[in-house]
Parts: C-alpha cells; structure tokens; sequence
C-alpha cells in the first residue's frame, strides 16, 4: 500500500511554504544601548589588540630578528644605546595597554556619537528600509 501516512507526510514536507516577506523600518537607535554595545565592542577589541601585539612581540623575539636589528642599530649608533632599552617587554606591553584603553574610550564615543547622529537624520531621511523573510 503506497498511500501510508508516512507517505503522506513526505509529500507535505516537500512543498515548500510561501515566504512570509515583512518590511520594517529602523527609525530610532536607543542611545544607552548604543553606548553599551559599542563599549563591549571597543573591549573586545582592546583585548585582541593587546594580545595579538603580545604575540607578535613573542614571536619577533623568539625568531631573533629583533637580536639582529639591535645589533644593526648599535653599529649605527654606538655600542652604549641599544634598542631593545626602547622595545623592551615592559614598554611594549604598556604601550599596548595605552592604546587598547584609548581605543575603548574613542570606540564608545564613536558609537555614542553614531547614534545622535542617525537619530537626527532620521528625522530628515525617514530611516532605513529593512525586509526580513521567514526562510
């Protein structure tokens, strides 16, 4: 017997149901919100800066090259100033750590900024026009 109801049910998934369409518009950015999200945003970011500077520090360490460049800039210079008093793991790491907080404090004004923004052009633009599918 071919007409089970299994059968039946895998004719039903087949058919594909009609996509639902909606449009909505975006006409206000929540200022608080926008400062949290980009704040969070800035972190991580800070957090992968700083990491990745770390790292690559690590790597240029470990690999020699910055044995060689100090030695290079040591023939040029003189024996008594080396390059590595400049660009030492202490500096680096602090120099890092400076730029990944001044990176958060300018990503949240940023995204702070961005929201007044939108929110005042909304009002002469009317916002943007997004559709979204049920697929």
């Amino acid at each position: 017997m071919s007409n089970t109801v299994a059968d039946k049910l895998a004719k039903k998934t087949r058919k594909k149901a009609p996509a639902k369409q909606v449009r909505l518009k975006l006409v206000y950015i929540d200022f608080w919100s926008a400062v949290k999200f980009s704040f969070l945003v800035s972190i991580c970011l800070a957090i992968v800066s700083v990491v990745s500077t770390l790292l690559i520090y690590t790597v240029l360490q470990t690999t020699g090259v910055f044995g060689q460049v100090d030695a290079l800039f040591m023939d040029i210079v003189g024996d008594e100033n080396s390059l590595m008093n400049i660009i030492g793991f202490p500096q680096v790491l602090g120099f890092a750590v400076v730029v990944g907080i001044l990176n958060i404090i300018i990503g949240t004004a940023l995204g702070a900024v961005g929201s007044l923004v939108y929110n005042l052009l909304v009002r002469v633009l009317g916002g943007f026009q997004l559709g979204f599918t049920s697929n």
